[in-house]
């Protein structure tokens, strides 16, 4: 007596298929690439080099224990922090040589003589939030940003982040030399002077 028996499906090739699958998904999968706080520390120096700073020069960011902000000994919400930032940084109240061309704060005597000589000092408590710690640093970097953007599209009718976003773009093809000059230009008008103190107990 004869029997139906199913046919048999040759899966041999199954395998093969589902590995060229996979290699086709990695190589076609980008990744998101988590990036930190962009910082770069100070090299280190064989004798600590006899600099004076005016005070003016400096504008003092604390963060006490409870997250709230005291900018140059005075009570501010942290909205108002990148409006100061700015005002700070923007100020050009220099005299003679330290003359800053291009600023357009108000130029106030007691306030940063200009740009290249004006340094922000943010210092915090050992129980300041990792949060708000974070958030003032965006807000510091943002009021850089901002006058970075200005300048930027005052001399090349490009903002700052665009030129940045142009030189990472591969499939940009502007001048990659020209677009790097600019930048760095840019960032000599409003160098990035973020000092950050040791954390007080």
């Amino acid at each position: 007596m004869r029997t139906n028996k199913a046919p048999e499906i040759n899966a041999g090739s199954m395998a093969d298929i589902a590995f060229l699958l996979l290699i086709f998904f990695l190589v076609t999968t980008t990744l998101e690439a988590d990036s930190g706080i962009s910082r770069k520390l100070p090299p280190l120096l064989d004798e600590t080099p006899n600099i004076t700073i005016k005070d003016k020069n400096i504008f003092v960011v604390d963060i006490n224990k409870n997250d709230e902000l005291l900018v140059e000994e005075q009570p501010m919400l942290f909205e108002d922090l990148k409006a100061a930032a700015v005002a700070f940084l923007d100020n050009g109240g220099g005299q003679g040589e330290e003359t800053c061309a291009y600023c357009q704060g108000e130029g106030l005597i007691q306030s940063s003589d200009n740009p290249q000589k004006a340094i922000i000092s943010l210092r915090n408590d050992r129980e300041t939030s990792y949060e708000m710690y974070i958030a003032v640093q965006n807000e510091l970097m943002a009021a850089y940003t901002t006058l970075r953007n200005r300048e930027a599209m005052r001399l090349y009718k490009l903002t700052f982040e665009e030129m940045e976003r142009k030189l990472k773009d591969v499939n940009d093809m502007d001048d990659k030399i020209k677009l790097k000059e600019h930048i760095k230009k840019i960032k000599a008008l409003f160098p990035e002077k973020l000092s950050e103190a040791e954390t007080r107990k």
